[in-house]
């Protein structure tokens, strides 16, 4: 549990407030979909403390139950409202080690906001807009004046943590809490993960990830880049030959899914993992001043319905394409998304065709020039709850494309667990995992994407910080 903030224990609960809440403000449409930067502006000073004014500061802060990592909502915003700007970051950071990021990429509006008081008869606090507003505040200090969290003293045991994306820097930060060496070992050529290479520009600038990466490497984390753990080092070599005590698997699931229909081999269809891993972390939108090209197709055709869908749609946008289809074969209400993804591309002109479902990719001369498609309607709910999309019979159609990709989720890459045949996986590939995070392999824990599959960066780091604190306690063990 985070330490007591005795000064909110002491606020009494707020008079309800009848201020709307605070809309962030954000670029227009017409000009941010031609170019990467940020389309959210952020608070401003009075915004912040206008909307942190909202909350009123509940006896029983159920928001709280809402947070993946248990931030003391309560507090963190009772020392915004006295504008104690430092105390507020510092309750933040007590859970949480990536507040500019979480700020701007968590789905707040499913967590801790829909527990607010407020949400019931109104409108929610901007939990996440004020942690974005704090995060951002700390990073724009001097370092010597960021909130560092405190490093414990050297237990003289050393950690491997597998993969810098939110679960691998959750658990690093706080294995060195504990006082534990940690070094991060990262496949690519920059540190971040997802966060990097998944999440556009536009929404997450990589500024703001390196510049929350550098922290921890302000707390002695070391990170080694271009060390790709089952070829680089198998696991068995990381705790043998290279000496440490632990390791924390938490290299997510970046293989790309495909739908294995015809034509998916056609010159310009991608998998929105690649496609976006060309555009963010190797800036493919800056060729031929940067290395990596990218097809910028005219028709666009995204296939799927969730945040990645999204985000390649809107970066095919900006890289100049005259139309993006996104192609999804429920309607909009089962779209997995967050509705603030959805609404900022349909502002920036992307066609949402719904009830549809790719049958085949069509070509000549080996590229692609459009994409058959079928009808659907939505029957009985399936296994997720939502209705099961049905074929319409007889009603295939054909969307003129040049581009198609693939935006239909992720599995595990099987390279470290091929390369480690005692460490136990599902039959999906991914690694199996007690309560406590512990695998079947002593001294190996996991978390994040490639425990759970595709989630949140937020439940990510829960699952990273849960491991760490196993990781603890079973290194107190082994010593003893």
């Amino acid at each position: 549990m985070p330490p007591v903030d005795e000064t909110a224990a002491d606020r009494p609960r707020r008079k309800p407030s009848r201020a709307p809440r605070t809309p962030m403000p954000e670029r227009s449409a017409i000009e941010r979909a031609r170019d990467f930067d940020e389309v959210t502006l952020g608070y401003t000073e009075e915004m912040a403390r206008a909307e942190a004014e909202r909350c009123l500061q509940c006896k029983v802060p159920t928001c709280i139950e809402g947070c993946p990592v248990n931030i003391d909502i309560k507090s963190f915003i009772g020392h915004m409202i006295e504008g104690d700007y430092t105390n507020a970051v510092s309750v933040l950071k007590e859970r949480n080690a990536l507040p500019a990021v979480c700020g701007r990429v968590c789905p707040q509006e499913e967590q801790c906001e829909s527990r607010c008081v407020l949400a019931k008869k109104g409108e929610s606090v901007a939990i996440g807009r004020l942690e974005r507003w704090l995060g951002d505040f700390d990073l724009t200090c001097e370092l010597e004046h960021r909130c560092i969290p405190q490093v414990g003293p050297d237990s003289g045991k050393r950690v491997a943590i597998v993969g810098s994306g939110p679960a691998g820097l959750a658990c690093a930060g706080e294995l060195r809490r504990f006082g534990h060496a940690v070094t991060i070992f990262e496949s690519l050529h920059a540190t971040g993960g997802v966060l990097t290479y998944g999440i556009p520009e536009f929404r997450l600038p990589k500024h703001i990830v390196q510049a929350e990466v550098g922290l921890l490497e302000e707390m002695g984390v070391e990170i080694r880049c271009d060390m790709v753990i089952g070829a680089t080092y198998t696991l068995d070599e990381l705790m043998t030959a290279e000496g440490y005590d632990a390791v924390f698997v938490g290299n997510g699931a970046g293989l790309p899914v495909f739908m294995n229909i015809p034509g998916e081999n056609l010159n310009g269809v991608y998998s929105a993992n690649e496609f976006l891993t060309r555009v963010n972390l190797m800036r493919a939108y800056e060729f031929p001043k940067a290395d990596t090209p990218v097809m910028r197709g005219r028709k666009v055709a995204v296939v799927g319905g969730g945040n990645v869908a999204m985000d390649s749609a809107r970066t095919a946008k900006r890289l100049g394409a005259e139309e993006v289809f996104l192609v999804y074969r429920r309607t909009a209400d089962e779209m997995p998304a967050r509705k603030e993804e959805v609404h900022h591309a349909r502002e920036e002109g992307v066609e949402f065709k719904m009830l549809c479902s790719p049958e085949a990719i069509l070509g000549s001369d080996g590229w692609v020039t459009g994409m058959t498609a079928t009808r659907m309607e939505l029957g009985e709910p399936d296994a997720s709850g939502r209705r099961a999309p049905v074929c319409v019979m007889d009603s295939e159609f054909v969307i003129d494309c040049d581009t198609v990709i693939m935006a239909i989720g992720t599995r595990a890459n099987p390279l470290l667990t091929q390369t480690t045949p005692d460490l136990e996986v599902s039959n999906r590939g991914y690694v199996v995992v007690d309560e406590n995070g512990a695998t079947s392999k002593p001294g190996v824990f996991a978390g994040g994407d490639i425990v759970t599959g595709s989630a949140t960066v937020i439940l990510a780091m829960g699952a990273g910080k849960r491991a760490a604190r196993s990781i603890d306690e079973w290194l107190a063990g082994a010593a003893g």
